[in-house]
């Protein structure tokens, strides 16, 4: 069994149904890169940190999530640096949400004008590559995470087929595809009148949803914790090492 280095998670969801306080459960000490503003209200301790002025905040057992405002796509490039130096704390880094990080990407291409077709073309060549080098960070060389946790909005197409991340142009296509969790999460009522966040991670004609872990999270999980969700991996990893020494 090779080892384990990490998983890359793509939560997509309506509003206001827990996708930002499902990703403050990722192991800390976390970096939150925090475009829609949503962590003041995760309840996680939290460190704000500046990639632009200076390096990442030790972990030193204050906080366990370190928030990076984005008010423009360039302060997810400075963040995404320190993450590749390998030189930080973190053991798993959110990315919430893609959606409005696209639309940080558009302002800084087109400013206030019309996107036209070399633009998109941009466009998807730097979202693109942002996705695919946050993935690869839980196989970074020197300071692999243990988890790369992306949250998008959710849509329709046309107002009609399965819900899925909503990004615009062809990184739509494609996007899914990159991550190895799929998972849409949505409140659900119980047969005892309760309410459970479920993300919802088996096929479905509803909805984009998937996984490449080997069926190890089940068809879905019910107040998805992320660390939990690794630990479920990792537990059965262990046990099919056992059997292979045994």
């Amino acid at each position: 069994m090779s080892e384990f280095l990490g998983v890359s998670i793509l939560i997509h969801g309506p509003g206001k149904s827990g996708k930002s306080t499902c990703a403050d459960t990722s192991p800390a000490p976390r970096l939150v890169l925090d475009v829609e503003m949503g962590s003041r209200f995760t309840p996680s301790r939290k460190v704000v940190w500046d990639p632009k002025s200076y390096a990442p905040p030790e972990a030193d057992g204050t906080w366990d999530t370190a928030i990076v405002p984005i008010r423009e796509y360039d302060d997810i490039t400075r963040a995404y640096e320190w993450l590749n130096s390998g030189k930080h704390p973190f053991k798993s880094v959110v990315l919430d949400s893609i959606s409005e990080g696209q639309q940080r990407a558009v302002s800084g291409i087109a400013g206030t004008a019309q996107m036209d077709m070399q633009k998109w073309g941009i466009l998807l060549r730097q979202l693109g590559d942002l996705a695919r080098k946050l993935r690869d960070l839980t196989t970074h060389p020197t300071n692999p995470l243990d988890a790369v946790v992306v949250i998008a909005m959710t849509h329709q197409r046309n107002g009609d087929g399965p819900f899925v991340p909503f990004v615009q142009g062809q990184l739509r296509e494609f996007l899914p595809y990159l991550f190895d969790v799929l998972g849409y999460l949505a409140p659900v009522q119980t047969e005892s009148g309760a309410y459970v966040r479920r993300l919802f991670i088996g096929p479905s004609p509803e909805y984009a949803s998937g996984e490449r872990v080997g069926g190890r999270l089940g068809e879905h999980i019910d107040n998805p914790n992320v660390t939990d969700m690794l630990a479920m991996i990792r537990g059965e990893d262990a046990a099919a090492d056992k059997e292979e020494v045994a």
